[in-house]
Formats: C-alpha cells, structure tokens, sequence
C-alpha cells in the first residue's frame, strides 16, 4: 500500500536551531539573531548596485530608522524599532521587488501579514504599526529607496522621484549608502535593536 502523501514542507530551520512555520509563525520561534543573519544576507534590488557587496535589507533598514530619526526626531523607542523591523519577515521569505510582489498578489501579503505579527509579538511589540506609523514607515522607505535608487541602481534622480517621491530635505550625508559586508552590517543591526529594545524595558 502507497504511504499517504505528506503535506509540502512550511517549515525552515534556522541557524539558532528554531523552525519556523511559514504558514503558521509562532513568536517562540522567532530570534533576533536570526532576522538579523537572514537581512544581512538578503540582497536590495536583486544585487543589481554597484560596489564590492550587495545592498542587504538589513543595512536598508537601518537606513529607514536613521530617516525617521531625521523626520520624527521624538518618536518613541516602539515606532523606531517597528520601522527597523519593517522588512523583518524578509529573512525568510527574500526581497521581492515591487513588481514582482503585485504580480503575486494577495497570497504574498498574507504571509508576510503572519511574519510581520510573529516578529512584533516576539519583541514586545503590537502586531502591527497603527495606520499613521505604517504611513510613516512607508514614507522613510521611500526616502531610502530613493537614495538607494540614484546612488547604487543605476536611477537618475528625475526617474528615482517618479517612482519614489522626493527625499524633501533629508540629509543623505548621515546615511549608510556605501554597501557594507555582511557582517559589518548584521552585527550593526543587532547593536541597533538592542539599543531600541533596551529602552522598551
């Protein structure tokens, strides 16, 4: 008699040992280390920038709370450590770049829905930024983006701000652009959460 046939696997081991269930995330299996292994890891534009190491998510989203510094100079240690973690659940599932994302629909917010709840209730967060933060959020992405556009992907700035808006007077010269190595900028974001965490206590 055929064995049953088993269900496709949902689940990824991480270094730390956790296995994380991509359809189903519990927060207990959700480590800091490991988001921040996986971001380092994960190439911005699908590695087409310019310099000796691709753009990794997690240098990007440093990026995006030094501009919500910038912009929101009072905002509390919660509303910057949501928009550090603002591409966490990435380091499973990879950077899709935008296209690519609306061409897949629905099925993909979803999962990141799942993802992005499991990393906020992990750190003492809430599940997700209120509409006005996720406005925010989304504002210094696009700060970044732009940026990241015209220095590392080949934009001109006329088309980067057609696409992404203008930086309106945030100061590049304070941001990380240059990619760095991965390690350089995995043990930069650990540092960063924790010092955002920290002040939660």
């Amino acid at each position: 008699m055929p064995k049953p046939k088993q269900p496709p696997r949902a689940w990824q081991r991480m270094l730390s040992g956790r296995r994380l269930d991509l359809l189903d995330p519990s927060p207990f299996d959700v480590e800091i280390e490991d988001i921040a292994h996986g971001l380092a890891r994960v190439a911005r534009w699908n590695g087409q920038t310019v310099g000796n190491h691709p753009f990794s998510v997690a240098q990007h989203s440093l990026i995006v709370e030094a501009v919500m510094r910038q912009k929101f100079p009072d905002m509390p240690a919660d509303a910057a450590l949501m928009a550090l973690l603002h591409d966490g659940p990435e380091y499973v599932i990879g950077d899709m770049i935008s296209p690519f994302k609306s061409a897949i629909g629905e099925g993909y917010k979803a999962i990141e829905a799942k993802l992005e709840a499991a990393i906020h209730l992990r750190f003492g967060l809430p599940a997700h930024p209120n509409r006005e933060l996720k406005r925010q959020i989304k504002s210094a992405d696009h700060v970044s983006a732009y940026f990241e556009a015209v220095h590392l992907a080949g934009f001109d700035k006329a088309e980067a701000e057609i696409l992404f808006g203008s930086p309106n007077g945030i100061d590049p010269s304070d941001l990380p652009i240059t990619p760095w190595s991965t390690q350089k900028a995995q043990t930069a974001f650990v540092e960063r959460f924790h010092q955002l965490h920290d002040q939660l206590k």
